[in-house]
């Protein structure tokens, strides 16, 4: 049982959330978090868990127009709110999720979904970001293994194909390799929550 479901029995309130445009009713405890919400009640595993402090941004999702840590949202706060995490963005095809998989931006992937979400949030209020506006909006997500460079140039490259600067790739692409295939599959399979580990 999660640490979360451990504290006291208390009462529980209902609370309405639309999460990827699927609306949702779901019973809450007040020391829930959202991250929580999110990821064992709805399955969208997407929306990591790592610091459990507001240090990561593995996390993020986003509430209302704007990038959230969502292990620092409590879920009874954010009824009435629509969310958007790597599952919708992955589901939607966004120009984001291409050019994550073309400049290789995961190496373990843990980090990857709060990235993507991240920049989502940048390119909707932004999109034409410079490359010292991409990188302050992405300060607050880490990443272990370094990728770094590698997110300002897909961030960059899906900032221009939404604004038909530059074709997505997907597009120029006739028929998909192997080798891009299991790529694909894999970015796909971290943007649902697994990680080359399977976690």
């Amino acid at each position: 049982m999660s640490s979360v479901e451990q504290a006291r029995a208390v009462a529980l309130d209902v609370i309405g959330l639309t999460v990827n445009g699927e609306p949702y009713q779901l019973p809450v405890e007040p020391q829930w978090t959202l991250q929580y919400v999110l990821a064992d009640k709805l399955g969208l595993t997407g929306t990591k868990e790592f610091c459990a402090e507001g240090a990561c941004g593995a996390c993020s999702v986003i509430l209302d127009g704007r990038a959230v840590l969502s292990c620092m949202a409590l879920a009874i706060e954010c009824d009435g709110g629509v969310i958007e995490t790597v599952e919708g963005i992955a589901r939607a095809n966004h120009p984001l999720i291409d050019a994550y998989v073309k400049y290789s931006c995961m190496q373990c992937g843990f980090c990857t979904p709060g990235f993507i979400v991240t920049a989502k949030a940048l390119l909707d209020r932004n999109p034409d970001p410079t490359l010292d506006e991409i990188k302050e909006a992405m300060v607050g997500n880490l990443c272990r293994c370094g990728t770094y460079p590698a997110h300002l140039r897909a961030i960059t490259e899906a900032a221009k194909v939404l604004r038909g600067v530059v074709e997505a790739d997907s597009a120029k692409t006739p028929a998909p390799t192997l080798v891009n295939s299991a790529i694909g599959a894999r970015a796909a399979g971290m943007a649902a929550g697994g990680t080359e580990g399977g976690e």
